[in-house]
């Protein structure tokens, strides 16, 4: 149904539903809360009661339903979600690519599956090894030392690489308080910096949509900790003066820290220690296709460079002539009592270093090579059939890498880049990023990844192309999108100011 309760496509129907449409109502809607779906005997009043008190005089208000309208249940709530085994994922900055399905089948393995974070090493060599063969191959991709495996995700990476830099300069009696970012890095970026406890300062992107040198070089100073800087940038372009970047910051006195979100672009072409960098994270599950969002799991291992590696987190896996160590604070002795601490209780996720490692040894250093070069075709792709549709504001700065980004300029006054991403869904996929970076207005951030057909990309365009016309055109029809959704177009500001997170029975409210 639309907005306004009308009824698209036919007659109104008894049940809500359309067809395989079907109008779930709240799991509280659905089961009786005076009844269950199991038959338990009655306590014997002969066994001692055991709860000290602690029994509920009153139910607990949990709706009652059977197996099968429980499986029922969640079966035609998954119908409705939106994934990448349904349709391409368009969200910049994402990398939301497929994941094989060899990746799942060994993650799933008895011995790395059930693997607990106690359990002695000498009964976890398989485990580590894998640890340790994966941390290989990241130094060899990334051309840097050394590596920790322990931070989960890529803003806990970032926080890890921050924390490296600020112990080196404690150590060498450095107090700088000033961490710059350029207004093309991730959004993480600041925040990150900010949590560490140092002041941050942004430095402007050029009209091209890089950094600006000139401006970098002038704020430059014995105050400065740090630059943090994306690369490729969430402009969708790589740095090309990032050598020069790296070497005015070190002379400087400062670091740099690269945030390796967007690595999937250039891994296997650009090594990110030959360009500088100091510190960088991975997200494992981005770059190295591993289950990507709704909060997780995720991985974001940091590489760092030589003057940053004695600074690094434990633990750390280590290579003996009897095996493999789990070096811990207690085993850490003088070759690593630098290390400014560590960033998790164990050692990481499991599950996620042997889905990125199995996804490097089934792709090999070609197949890698072939994946950046992939994914950047594809954007370029997307980038060159949108741009004579869309405002597309670096279209002129050269190639785009991993994604391509556009802006809302042309579109009829009173439509939004929101009134696109809504009719986008009608026409059946996710929308991209919307509003990110702030450097364009109305921002669009598309990334189709490496893993899409070009029928695949061909239908978006197409989707792309019609509802962008559409937004030029003044449609209306876009102001109350989705017209083909499960729910109406809702509230953003309102959902996200004053959301509604708990049921509440219209009888008792």
């Amino acid at each position: 149904m639309t907005a306004d309760g009308e009824t698209i496509g036919g007659p109104a129907t008894y049940t809500g539903n359309r067809a395989l449409m079907l109008d779930e109502a709240l799991i509280f809607e659905i089961g009786d809360r005076n009844t269950t779906g199991v038959d338990l005997p009655e306590p014997d009043t002969a066994t001692p009661n055991r709860l000290g008190g602690m029994e509920r005089a009153a139910a607990i208000g949990l709706p009652g339903l059977s197996e099968p309208e429980t499986v029922r249940h969640y079966t035609r709530l998954s119908r409705q979600n939106y994934a990448i085994d349904l349709g391409l994922f368009p969200l910049g900055s994402c990398t939301m690519k497929h994941n094989p399905r060899l990746n799942e089948k060994v993650a799933r393995l008895p011995g790395f599956a059930d693997l607990h974070p106690m359990a002695p090493t000498s009964t976890t060599q398989g485990a580590l090894g894998v640890i340790y063969e994966l941390a290989e191959w990241l130094k060899t991709l990334t051309g840097m030392p050394a590596v920790a495996m322990s931070p989960k995700a890529g803003a806990h990476g970032e926080l890890c690489g921050i924390l490296a830099i600020r112990a080196a300069l404690e150590a060498r009696g450095d107090a700088r308080k000033v961490v710059l970012c350029p207004e093309s890095a991730h959004g993480t970026n600041p925040a990150t910096a900010a949590f560490a406890g140092y002041e941050v300062e942004n430095i402007p992107a050029t009209p091209e949509g890089r950094v600006d040198l000139a401006a970098l070089e002038a704020r430059l100073g014995p105050d400065v900790a740090a630059v943090m800087i994306t690369n490729p940038n969430t402009c969708g372009l790589f740095e090309r003066d990032f050598r020069k970047i790296a070497d005015a910051v070190h002379a400087a006195g400062a670091l740099v820290y690269c945030d390796g979100a967007n690595f999937n672009a250039i891994v296997g072409r650009v090594r990110p220690g030959d360009l500088g960098v100091d510190a960088m994270h991975i997200n494992l599950h981005k770059t190295f296709s591993t289950p990507h969002g709704g909060g997780g799991p995720g991985s974001g291992p940091v590489v760092f460079s030589a003057a940053l590696a004695p600074f690094a987190p434990l633990p750390f896996v280590e290579k003996t002539a009897t095996g493999y160590e789990l070096v811990e604070e207690e085993t850490a002795g003088e070759h690593h009592q630098q290390s400014f601490g560590r960033m998790t209780a164990f050692h990481g996720q499991m599950g996620m270093f042997t889905r990125a490692l199995t996804y490097m040894l089934s792709h090999g250093a070609d197949g890698l090579k072939q994946v950046s070069e992939d994914a950047v075709l594809n954007a370029n792709y997307i980038l060159r059939s949108l741009e004579d549709v869309l405002f597309a504001p670096y279209a002129d700065s050269g190639p785009c890498m991993h994604e391509a980004l556009f802006g809302d300029k042309g579109f009829a006054e009173g439509m939004t880049t929101l009134d696109l991403a809504k009719g986008l869904i009608d026409e059946g996929f996710h929308p991209m990023t919307m509003y990110f970076p702030l450097v364009v207005h109305g921002a669009m951030l598309v990334e189709p990844t490496e893993t899409e057909s070009k029928a695949a990309l061909d239908q978006f365009i197409g989707a792309m192309r019609s509802v962008a016309s559409r937004a030029i055109a003044g449609d209306q029809s876009l102001k109350t999108a989705p017209h083909y959704a499960p729910m109406r177009r809702l509230d953003e500001t309102l959902a996200a100011r004053k959301p509604v997170l708990a049921w509440t029975d219209p009888a008792l409210a």
